[in-house]
């Protein structure tokens, strides 16, 4: 299967319809812990790949940022999945989201030391052994930081990647909820960043709430985050994005003009 290209949307079931429709579409993105290794696809899915549609399986519950080693079992899911789809890649986050037997629930910012570094690292190094692609990782948007962090979030994700040889799949959403929430330049942090080392891009909508900016994937992409992409594909266009929508979805026409709006913003043709 091919690599993403162009703009693509993460597949739900409760906006397969719409999906499906896209003339332009070539490439979507599914939560792996959605689906049965064993398969079926559900139809929807199915149909897009009988058409040429790539299929990105986007794990969340690895946990690779955990002290305790990454679970063989989900490993083992991920790999199945990405083989059910034919998937060239897999991707995952720089996070954690279970410790000491308990699952959090939501995927969770790491302290950015050395230690985490070695312990991403470690976990990383065991997915890839068993995974048949490779694998990209994701940094995560965050409320806080960890006091007494030693590296910065460029250098913390750079390590990482330099260390295991993975790909990175950016979030500009991401990249603007960090910033805005210490009162950064987001622009600065993505110019920082290894861009290098993209495999897709990830866009998505937030809010503000109680003075923080919160990446709600259920919210309009705001004004500034579609300029965060515009300036992005400025330098180096990458070569597939994705709008992430995950619950409050809108009418139709108002969810083409989103991912309209993103096309335009990349430089890339038009799906809708």
């Amino acid at each position: 299967m091919t690599r993403p290209q162009g703009v693509g949307i993460g597949w739900r079931p409760e906006i397969a319809g719409f999906v499906a429709a896209l003339p332009g579409l070539r490439f979507v993105e599914v939560v792996a812990e959605s689906l049965a290794p064993g398969g079926p696809l559900p139809p929807g899915l199915a149909a897009l790949r009988e058409r040429g549609v790539t299929v990105v399986p986007h794990g969340v519950r690895l946990s690779l940022g955990g002290a305790e080693p990454v679970d063989p079992a989900r490993v083992t899911h991920l790999a199945r999945v990405a083989e059910l789809v034919d998937a060239p890649l897999v991707s995952e986050h720089v996070a954690f989201v279970r410790a000491g037997g308990l699952e959090a629930g939501h995927l969770l910012p790491l302290p950015r030391t050395r230690e985490a570094v070695a312990a991403v690292v470690a976990n990383v190094r065991r997915a890839r052994a068993e995974l048949p692609v490779p694998l990209a990782l994701e940094p995560i948007a965050a409320l806080f930081d960890w006091p007494d962090d030693e590296l910065d979030e460029a250098d913390f994700l750079t390590e990482i990647l330099d260390a295991t040889d993975a790909e990175l799949l950016l979030d500009v959403a991401n990249v603007y909820a960090n910033a805005r929430n210490r009162g950064q330049d987001p622009q600065a942090l993505l110019d920082r960043l290894p861009l290098d080392r993209i495999a897709y891009v990830h866009v998505a909508g937030g809010a503000e709430h109680g003075g923080l900016y919160h990446d709600t994937h259920t919210d309009p992409v705001p004004t500034e985050v579609l300029e965060l992409v515009g300036a992005l594909c400025a330098g180096r266009r990458p070569p597939a994005l994705l709008l992430e929508r995950d619950g409050h979805y809108p009418p139709a026409d108002v969810l083409r003009a989103e991912l309209d709006a993103l096309a335009s913003a990349a430089g890339h043709p038009a799906v809708t």
